[in-house]
């Protein structure tokens, strides 16, 4: 079931006192390496440093007070970790969440820091999920999956809203997809906010279910993720992916080399610190160059939280 566009609307109220309204920034010389006018809605400057703020908080919200008195919990090794603990942090309520043991301390230190109560588990998706399953029997706590799930998704969409605020008048807007979150809900928006604007995919070649998913109209899985966009390693669910099949136009793959150089070219020529996944976009950008010739196009910078130790350039 598609949400409406009048939920699509309610989530924009409800998020908007709880996460920044984060800036769209541009660069004449990234707009003339690329051929078009490209607009970036910079999520790195989010609470936490990503976007996912902007669900987990729709999420808890959602909840009644019987569900905030006994908590949430989620399994991620990344920014659902954190900002499912940032937002419950926010909104008085406890934070469960399943991490891999092979986390970087650094994930760990920031769940920490947000309130959350991390409890370690083999680094598989079996094990996350059985001790995610376990915390939620011993505590009553409600699970909340970090991108299938409709609230997460159309929280993730008011992004999307703001940029088309700024500039309704885009031909398109690119965002990464991972687990399927952000390409949903930002689909979402452009869908009922937005006829003319299409959304478009970016994704590794390493990690390429979406874009293998659309061709078959099912949901398809990765053999590997050897991709350094390590946000991207997750795959799409079935609350998600009946949204992107119908409202996505197209998804670009592009190299993990591609990846680096866009990367690289952002924090060079913006100023700016993205991490890897949040450059997939612009690198789809400029292989396709000859499909975004002059167009207007809206670019979602994911998020921030990169580990400055191992830069892929």
């Amino acid at each position: 079931m598609i949400p409406t566009k009048e939920e699509v609307v309610a989530t924009y109220n409800r998020v908007k006192p709880f996460v920044h309204q984060t800036p769209v920034i541009t660069s004449s010389l990234l707009n003339s390496l690329a051929g078009a006018d490209l607009y970036f809605k910079c999520e790195n400057f989010q609470k936490m440093g990503a976007f996912k703020m902007r669900g987990a908080i729709n999420a808890i919200q959602q909840l009644s007070d019987d569900q905030k008195n006994t908590g949430v919990v989620t399994h991620s090794s990344g920014n659902f970790a954190q900002a499912l603990s940032l937002a419950a942090k926010n909104l008085g309520v406890k934070a469960y969440i399943v991490m891999p043991s092979n986390t970087p301390q650094v994930k760990k230190d920031a769940v920490l820091g947000y309130g959350g109560i991390i409890t370690e588990s083999q680094p598989t998706l079996a094990a996350r999920e059985k001790e995610a399953n376990r915390i939620q029997s011993e505590t009553r706590a409600t699970f909340i999956h970090p991108s299938n799930n409709t609230d997460v998704i159309l929280g993730q969409g008011t992004a999307a809203i703001e940029l088309l605020q700024k500039h309704p008048d885009l031909d398109c807007i690119l965002t990464p997809v991972g687990g399927g979150g952000l390409i949903a809900g930002t689909a979402l928006a452009a869908h009922y906010l937005a006829e003319k604007c299409q959304v478009i995919g970016s994704e590794p070649f390493e990690a390429d279910d979406a874009w293998r998913s659309l061709q078959t109209g099912k949901i398809e899985t990765n053999e590997t993720t050897n991709t350094v966009a390590d946000g991207l390693r997750t795959n799409l669910g079935n609350i998600n992916f009946p949204i992107i099949n119908k409202l996505v136009a197209q998804i670009i793959r592009v190299e993990e080399t591609e990846i680096a150089a866009a990367m690289s070219l952002i924090w060079e020529r913006m100023k700016i610190i993205v991490e890897p996944s949040s450059a997939v976009p612009l690198a789809a950008v400029l292989k396709k160059k000859a499909f975004f010739k002059n167009k207007k196009v809206g670019i979602i910078i994911s998020g921030g939280n990169v580990d400055l130790k191992n830069l892929p350039f």
